[in-house]
C-alpha cells in the first residue's frame, strides 16, 4: 500500500462544508472571498448590498442545556422577551465562542446553519422572509460571506419565522 493510500482524507472544512451542504438541501449557493471588515455597514459597502441583507447566524443556549440557531437581520438584535415566550422558556442565554464553535464546527463571525457539525432547531427573524430576495450569510470561514435566496434558504433549513428582533440602536 503507498503511504499516499494510507493517509486519512481531510474533513471539508470552512466553505467546503457550507457548499457540501447546500447542494445536498438544493439551495443555490454563491461563496465570495472579501476582504474583513470593522463595521456591519463596513461589511455591506464591501459587499455591495444594504445591512439588512446580512444575516448574523447566533448560537443560543437554554437553559437545559442544548443549543438552537437565531437569524438576526443587519442591524437589529435578538428581542429577549419575546424570543423567550416563543421557546416557552425562561432564560436563554449566548455562550461563549468556544462552547458556539463546540456546537457548531464554526468560529464566530462565520457560523451558519449549512454545514453545522450539530442539528440545531432554528427560529429566524420574519422580517428576513419578508424582505425576501438574495441575503448574505456566514460561509463558515473567514474573508468568506456566502450568498443564498432567503425564502429558498429558511424553507430548505426549516426555520420557523417569527418576530425576534428589535433594533440595535433604538433611535433609528
Amino acid at each position: 500500500m503507498s503511504n499516499a493510500a494510507t493517509q486519512a482524507v481531510p474533513e471539508p472544512v470552512g466553505r467546503e462544508r457550507v457548499a457540501a451542504a447546500a447542494a445536498s438541501l438544493g439551495i443555490d449557493v454563491e461563496l465570495v472571498q472579501r476582504p474583513a471588515a470593522r463595521s456591519l455597514h463596513e461589511a455591506a459597502e464591501l459587499l455591495g448590498i444594504e445591512p439588512a441583507e446580512i444575516v448574523k447566524t447566533i448560537v443560543v443556549k437554554r437553559r437545559s442545556g442544548d443549543y438552537l440557531f437565531a437569524l438576526v437581520p443587519g442591524g437589529r438584535k435578538i428581542s429577549w422577551p419575546p424570543f423567550r415566550t416563543l421557546l416557552g422558556v425562561n432564560k436563554l442565554a449566548m455562550p461563549d465562542a468556544e462552547t458556539a464553535f463546540r456546537a457548531t464546527g464554526y468560529e464566530r463571525g462565520t457560523i451558519t446553519v449549512l454545514g453545522a457539525t450539530s442539528a440545531l432547531p432554528v427560529y429566524a427573524d420574519e422580517r428576513i422572509l419578508r424582505r425576501g430576495g438574495r441575503i448574505s450569510i456566514g460561509a463558515g470561514e473567514h474573508g468568506w460571506s456566502a450568498f443564498v435566496d432567503a425564502a429558498a434558504y429558511l424553507a430548505a433549513i426549516g426555520a420557523v419565522t417569527a418576530d425576534l428582533t428589535e433594533p440595535e440602536d433604538p433611535q433609528s
